[in-house]
């Protein structure tokens, strides 16, 4: 997918109102017509929070808008058939529909279970800050809308790592089960930063890797995929995608694409994430765009001869995913949202990196922001 031009068809602020795969359906041929090749699309199944959620709070990952479950049947984008019919009028556009999927945690468990866990100290969860104890934790999925159509695959306590809520106590905190451990070959931040939120799925149980693995080659074949926007891999053993990813390239016998969410500035860490996944995934460029914030906030006085130090472009330009701003960046979420002229500005020099280089290059259209 060199040279590829990647719209994100979304932001996070999008109205609740259903319709966001129906205006893909509508606007694929105007999108080919402006250049893009390929579209990243949401989150299509559902989140604990039915249609007002964005998609990254996961509940069920069979869920394209098609059961009764969380208080609606469409998720905030639309409904199963929708979607469907979405990625193939952007097919027949010759546009590629590259999937965002979260594979770390789920949310919006269906009953509780009571189970023996260990506080973490949540700046350093390698030291335990409790006796083990019982809490009661939102861990048991059982899918009362969907019941056993695709999967019958129900989720329990032995397949999550820990959650950050005890029912019986009220209480948040970071709560490890007792006997688990967090994954290795995750960021070192705060210790072990295997946890990021929810109930953080355990990828060291075999029944839970082969589960995703099918649910991974039911979903390019159900919706038709051509690549993967991977949510949160620093905070997942990195082998598991590198093995996944081979799972569903082999499977499909054709290289899918792939971009992982690594989200640090320290082009150390996400050059060696690169090498210990052997290079099976493209990253998003997280440290140019904090170069373009910083020339942003610099009241005119950052020497652009710099803007692509310390950048994966410049390390990795075969691996580097550029971008000025997406969804994270909005406010209330990571908040480091640029100067919309800045914005401008940007893309025009990502179109003379497109002209110059053999990379990937993402324009971002976000449907927020002022023409």
């Amino acid at each position: 997918m060199n040279n590829e031009t990647i719209m994100q068809y979304f932001e996070w602020y999008l109205p609740n109102d259903c319709s966001l795969w129906k205006k893909v359906a509508q606007e694929a041929q105007n999108l080919k017509e402006i250049g893009i090749t390929a579209l990243w699309l949401p989150p299509a199944y559902k989140a604990s929070d039915g249609k007002d959620g964005v998609g990254y709070s996961v509940y069920d990952l069979y869920d394209l808008g098609e059961f009764d479950q969380k208080g609606s049947i469409p998720t905030k984008y639309g409904t199963k058939d929708e979607y469907i019919e979405a990625i193939e009028k952007l097919h027949k556009s010759g546009i590629k529909a590259i999937a965002d999927i979260v594979l770390n945690h789920k949310f919006g468990a269906d009953d509780l279970e009571q189970v023996i866990a260990v506080e973490d100290n949540p700046q350093n969860r390698n030291d335990a800050v409790s006796a083990p104890k019982l809490i009661s934790a939102w861990t048991k999925y059982t899918f009362p809308g969907r019941g056993d159509k695709y999967s019958s695959f129900k989720w329990d306590w032995t397949d999550f790592h820990g959650v950050d809520w005890d029912e019986t106590r009220k209480q948040s905190a970071i709560y490890k089960f007792y006997g688990k451990h967090w994954d290795n070959e995750v960021d070192t931040e705060n210790g072990n930063y295997d946890y990021l939120m929810g109930a953080d799925i355990d990828l060291n149980n075999l029944d839970v890797v082969n589960e995703l693995t099918s649910w991974g080659k039911w979903y390019i074949d159900f919706a038709n995929l051509d690549g993967f926007r991977l949510d949160a891999v620093k905070h997942i053993r990195a082998d598991f995608y590198k093995n996944w990813l081979n799972e569903m390239r082999t499977y499909k016998n054709k290289y899918l694409f792939a971009v992982g969410e690594y989200w640090s500035r320290d082009i150390n860490k996400l050059n060696h994430y690169l090498e210990t996944v052997d290079n099976s995934m493209c990253l998003f460029d997280v440290p140019l765009h904090y170069n373009f914030l910083d020339a942003s906030n610099s009241s005119g006085f950052y020497d652009m001869r710099n803007i692509l130090n310390g950048s994966l472009l410049q390390a990795h330009p075969d691996k580097a995913i550029t971008f000025v701003d997406n969804h994270d960046t909005q406010p209330r979420t990571i908040s480091s949202i640029m100067d919309p002229r800045l914005v401008q500005a940007s893309c025009l020099f990502y179109y003379t990196i497109k002209k110059s280089r053999n990379t990937l290059c993402i324009l971002w259209r976000l449907l927020w922001n002022t023409s």
